[in-house]
């Protein structure tokens, strides 16, 4: 552990860690933040708990909320105390923007070392940080958690595999850090480079940004010969840092001590027990720049119950199975693109190469998956791709109780992504102003 003294504390000396911090949290933001003064007078609530368990009677913070303040209207602090800025990609609406403190940081580099021991790194590890750096707030989170821990860190940033190949190779580099789908494509590059992936010296993948299944995980520790291992944050909250898997690789270590965990029905926003799935909530304890209270991440998880056997007391978090805002209701039935993730790459003949693509017939919403062949199988073969179309589809039917059409299509014929995976595509405007 890199901190043992927070992260095996006793459970009774974290909660009350916790509601001192929670009501700190909640004095400050109630003098200093408008929008929270604004709340907690809409329902008659003054800025104090009296147990975690009040918890619950406390408003929340949505994405809105910030775009609505954008870009420094829910700051907590001067903005001459703000010494870095970061901001969420802006794919679903406008960029929300988050500040950081010089407090902010060092604590952010601090819990990505943290993250970093999780999975198994120490100081003699080379690092390669293969998240893009800038307003994503993935490459410089854990490039900070990579030099604090004292690992030799190489701050690539994304793009250019053939490079980040070499430079693997090169460098002797030991831990990769990137997204689970470009780390197959790092993969996939260095077979086309003539470097057998197994042969390269890494021995560790920190992997997060997106969704990813379990059979994925095998197929990326197959492909690189690595424990691959799940990070978890997002950048109204802090960046990478909330939560990672241990070497256990059984939950994600929520951060406890910094963050607050609800786990809630998404319809009737009321807290599910340990062990239900629901959407994930976080409060922040310790941030200074923007702190956020119950913020709504809508990612899906749930608390795994009992302890870790690595003997951090932390709470663990399942890895996120898919988001509301991803979810895709087909003839009734709900579906997430990682579950379509956790079938196809099960299946003997296909490559870990999907999207959804969404498009309309008439007046009806229609559901396709294009899923590449594997490269070893001959795609003029039309019995065997039949044969295989047929699998994919009676697989996809039985795990997920519905029907969706497959197309298979040609190896690397799917546009491969340098960041995050282009899961599902939407051509049902297209179609519909075409």
């Amino acid at each position: 552990m890199f901190q043992p003294e927070s992260e095996a504390m006793p459970r009774e000396d974290l909660e009350k860690l916790q509601l001192d911090r929670l009501n700190a949290l909640l004095a400050r933001v109630y003098d200093r933040v408008p929008l929270y003064r604004s709340k907690f007078a809409e329902v008659g609530l003054r800025p104090h708990v009296d147990s975690l368990a009040n918890l619950a009677e406390l408003p929340f913070t949505v994405k809105d909320d910030m775009r609505a303040h954008y870009p420094y209207g829910m700051f907590a602090v001067p903005r001459r105390d703000i010494v870095r800025v970061h901001a969420s990609s802006g794919t679903t609406g406008q960029i929300t923007v988050v500040g950081y403190t010089q407090a902010d940081i060092s604590n952010w580099a601090d819990l990505m070392a943290r993250t970093l021991a999780c999975a198994g790194a120490t100081p003699d590890d080379v690092v390669q940080v293969a998240y893009g750096y800038g307003l994503f707030t993935g490459g410089l989170g854990v490039h900070y958690g990579s030099e604090r821990l004292g690992c030799l860190t190489i701050p690539i940033s994304g793009g250019n595999t053939r490079r980040q190949v070499q430079v693997l190779s090169d460098f002797a580099v030991t831990v990769l850090a990137c997204t689970p789908s470009y780390s197959l494509l790092v993969a996939e590059t260095a077979e086309e480079m003539g470097i057998d992936p197994r042969s390269l010296p890494l021995r560790i993948g920190v992997f997060g940004a997106e969704p990813w299944s379990e059979n994925m995980r095998a197929q990326i520790e197959e492909h690189l010969d690595v424990r691959a291992i799940d990070i978890y944050g997002l950048s109204e909250v802090l960046g990478p840092g909330v939560a990672s898997e241990c070497v256990q690789q059984d939950g994600l270590h929520v951060n406890e001590d910094h963050f607050l965990i609800e786990i809630l029905d998404p319809k009737t926003l009321i807290p599910v027990p340990d062990g239900e799935r629901g959407e994930v909530v976080f409060t922040t304890l310790t941030k200074e720049g923007i702190p956020v209270i119950r913020y709504r991440t809508r990612d899906i998880s749930r608390i795994i119950p009992g302890e870790c056997p690595c003997g951090r007391t932390f709470r663990r978090m399942e890895r996120i199975t898919g988001r509301t805002d991803d979810m895709l209701i087909i003839r009734g039935v709900n579906v997430f693109p990682s579950q379509i993730e956790q079938v196809l790459t099960g299946i003997p003949g296909v490559a870990p190469h999907y999207q959804v693509v969404l498009s309309k017939r008439g007046s009806m919403d229609t559901v396709e998956v294009h899923v590449e062949v594997a490269p070893d199988l001959a795609f003029d073969e039309v019995r065997e791709l039949e044969e295989l179309q047929r699998t994919v589809r009676s697989e996809i039917e039985s795990a997920l109780a519905v029907t969706i059409g497959v197309k298979l299509v040609e190896p690397r014929s799917i546009e491969r992504s340098e960041g995050k995976a282009r899961r599902v595509v939407d051509l049902r405007g297209e179609i519909e102003g075409a």
